[in-house]
């Protein structure tokens, strides 16, 4: 099974490095996306609403929380990957408007290809970079903005300044939220300045994560939530808490405790994210 299995693997050179589709021995119909090596996406053609990386569930209970369910949103996605979380919303939150900003357009092609998603006139994939996306994006003009953009496993520069996040600000309106997918190992510089600079323009927020990475003892994604008005913290610490692997939320004293003395960052001096330790990204072959 295991060789029948890998002879399905997909390699091909995109954009952004070496793409390759790997198949799910547990999960038929189920693939991992990895850019040169490191995994990017995990997808579920036949049930959308599985999600196996941890950080995209909680960035899923977080769309789930900040409005009622079923209501249908507009989102945008800077990053798409797979289009995980696009799917996962088309699927829990019909009618939902969509719009994925993905700077790779021979990875959205063979993914349309070879992972393709369902049909849907609201769904609309573009290759753009993000923040010229952002920039381009009217006033007011989103419910909720994804961010989840690597390039080489790190976060490009000029997507952790505080320029970037009034941009984020300007598209999302009044109620609006911004949820991003931040990685980093310790000691959290990145994490701590990504949260001190949002939180600059969108002062209402939490973090999401696995307690050891929220502690700086390893690498790791975080979920950065913020808005205008308070995240359902109660909502998605019960969430956190109740996922396969558990999670902690912080937010309130212990949120500004986390930031404090974390500058914020500008485009003049925004550089990438951390880059991940070496032979951290592994995956069932």
């Amino acid at each position: 099974m295991g060789r029948r299995r890998d002879a399905d693997r997909v390699t091909e050179q995109v954009d952004t490095g070496l793409a390759e589709l790997v198949p799910d021995p547990d999960r038929p119909g189920s693939w991992t996306l990895l850019l040169d090596g490191a995994p990017q996406s995990h997808v579920d053609l036949t049930d959308p609403t599985h999600l196996e990386f941890e950080y995209v569930r909680r960035l899923a209970a977080a769309v789930d929380l900040i409005a009622p369910a079923g209501a249908p949103l507009r989102v945008l996605h800077l990053g798409g990957g797979a289009l995980t979380l696009p799917r996962y919303v088309s699927a829990t939150r019909p009618g939902s408007t969509q719009r994925v900003s993905e700077l790779d357009g021979a990875l959205v092609e063979l993914v349309r290809r070879a992972l393709p998603w369902p049909t849907d006139p609201r769904l609309r994939v573009r290759v753009a970079d993000a923040r010229a996306t952002l920039t381009s994006s009217r006033d007011a003009s989103y419910d909720v903005v994804v961010a989840d953009v690597f390039a080489g496993a790190r976060t490009p520069a000029h997507l952790t300044s505080v320029e970037y996040a009034a941009e984020v600000a300007r598209v999302l309106r009044p109620g609006g939220w911004y949820l991003a997918n931040v990685a980093d190992g310790p000691p959290l510089r990145h994490a701590r300045a990504q949260v001190a600079t949002v939180r600059s323009v969108l002062p209402r927020a939490c973090l999401v994560g696995d307690a050891a990475v929220l502690r700086g003892r390893r690498y790791g994604n975080l979920v950065l939530v913020a808005g205008r008005t308070e995240p359902p913290v109660p909502a998605l610490t019960r969430r956190a808490a109740g996922d396969w692997f558990p999670g902690r939320v912080l937010a309130g004293d212990e949120l500004d405790r986390f930031a404090s003395g974390a500058p914020v960052v500008r485009d003049a001096d925004a550089t990438d994210s951390t880059p991940p330790p070496p032979g951290i990204f592994s995956v069932r072959r």
